[in-house]
């Protein structure tokens, strides 16, 4: 066999599509966000064009350049260095590792956390260590669960029954349908990010707790913004304490790179003696720890940022619907601004990036379905009103003739990333 023709045609078979990937090099420099330089011979010259904006970054509360969180990184690597020298297990557990644990198990109120490499990292590993090593256990999972959660079930190779996106009713339905005795586990987002919608967290809860279920809530899109102090959704509902896993990120509300699971001591200490997710790897930079402990420690005193972020992303959904782009409309502050067909949103993001400035990176199969190709605006809170006006007045010159009506629904389920 000829293993790199056989891979070669797979990749001009998916390129041929239009299904190719191309990464855009972005300077994101701390002074000037959300204007930056782009920079396609990924050469950095010494005096930089800054007059592209960007309107996809996932660094939701600018935390990545706050003065303090840089200044602490740094302060780090001037005394300990960069790496962390080893697993957690054998030397590569520091002072910042365990502190870091300690402030996320307190932002959660939980018992107890554990940190990983990344938040794909943290669902992969904890869903397949927990659902292989309890006997017979019955994963349901929502129909629009991020990759991760699901490659973390199938790893497990534990059944598992899918239900419909956010369907409580199709949910209970299928738990009813389980023997009550058999050990079970509800995995679920509360924040989708493809769609933006919202999960009733705490009905979830009450439907674990009705057919003695286990909760694995990721809450990778939510923390930093939504509940007290940006402490997730399932503390805006109040049942933070009445999950039994919560998964998160430091990277998007903190602004830095690593997840986290966070919940009841026992479950945490099962997952940290028998996943090889968390013994068999390296443990994250000292620096990285230190960076995410100040930013979880500032995080929870910018109400007025998070206020800002939400005023903003509704007067961005408003001037949509006068300018009649269509978009799904949820009460999140994720905005999927839809061109259905694939070459259609590759075509308005070259354009809105070579003409207007303005950066919004495509998304399409497979990342969602075909036909639901998008372009998912995130605003923060150094984004102005003139930069608001100028991103609405360059999506309508693009859009030009295809206008058409705003959503008030998804057209078809996405897959999270």
């Amino acid at each position: 066999m000829d293993y790199k023709k056989y891979i070669k045609n797979q990749i001009d078979e998916f390129s041929a599509k239009g299904f190719k990937r191309t990464f855009t090099p972005v300077y994101r420099f701390k002074d000037t966000f959300p204007f930056t330089k782009i920079d396609f011979n990924n050469i950095e010259e010494e005096h930089h064009s800054t007059n592209t904006r960007i309107w996809c970054s996932n660094d939701y509360l600018n935390m990545s350049h706050n003065p303090e969180v840089i200044d602490r990184m740094i302060e780090v690597i001037k005394t300990v260095g960069t790496g962390s020298g080893g697993t957690r297990n054998i030397s590569g557990s520091t002072p910042y590792h365990n502190q870091l644990e300690k402030d996320i198990a307190n932002f959660h109120c939980r018992d107890k956390a554990l940190i990983f490499s990344s938040a794909y990292i943290a669902n992969q590993a904890t869903l397949s260590t927990l659902c292989k090593r309890i006997e017979n256990i019955k994963v349901f999972s929502d129909e629009l669960n991020h990759a991760s959660l699901i490659e973390g079930i199938k790893n497990s190779k534990a059944d598992c029954s899918i239900f419909r996106h956010n369907d409580l009713d199709h949910l209970e339905k299928l738990l009813s349908e389980c023997e009550l005795d058999r050990p079970k586990i509800i995995v679920f987002e509360s924040l989708y990010s493809m769609d933006g919608t919202k999960a009733n967290v705490a009905e979830y809860v009450r439907l674990a707790k009705k057919y003695n279920a286990l909760t694995y809530l990721d809450e990778v899109h939510a923390v930093g913004l939504y509940g007290k102090k940006g402490r997730g959704v399932a503390q805006e509902c109040g049942v933070s304490d009445q999950i039994d896993i919560i998964n998160g990120t430091l990277a998007k509300g903190f602004g830095q790179i690593g997840g986290y699971i966070t919940g009841d001591e026992i479950l945490i200490d099962f997952i940290k003696s028998f996943a090889p997710g968390f013994i068999f790897t390296t443990s994250m930079m000292p620096a990285i720890a230190a960076a995410a402990s100040k930013s979880i420690e500032i995080v929870q005193t910018l109400d007025e940022e998070r206020k800002l972020v939400f005023s903003k992303a509704n007067f961005i959904k408003n001037q949509l619907k006068k300018v009649g782009i269509d978009f799904i409309d949820s009460d999140s502050h994720i905005i999927p601004v839809l061109a259905y067909d694939e070459s259609k949103v590759k075509d308005y993001s070259n354009t809105l990036l070579n003409k207007h400035n303005t950066y919004l990176q495509p998304i399409f199969y497979p990342t969602v379905p075909k036909g639901s190709a998008r372009l998912r605006i995130t605003v923060t809170p150094k984004h102005s009103i003139t930069d608001i006006n100028d991103l609405i007045s360059s999506l309508r010159m693009t859009w030009g003739k295809h206008l058409q009506r705003a959503v008030s629904s998804p057209l078809q389920p996405a897959m999270a990333l």
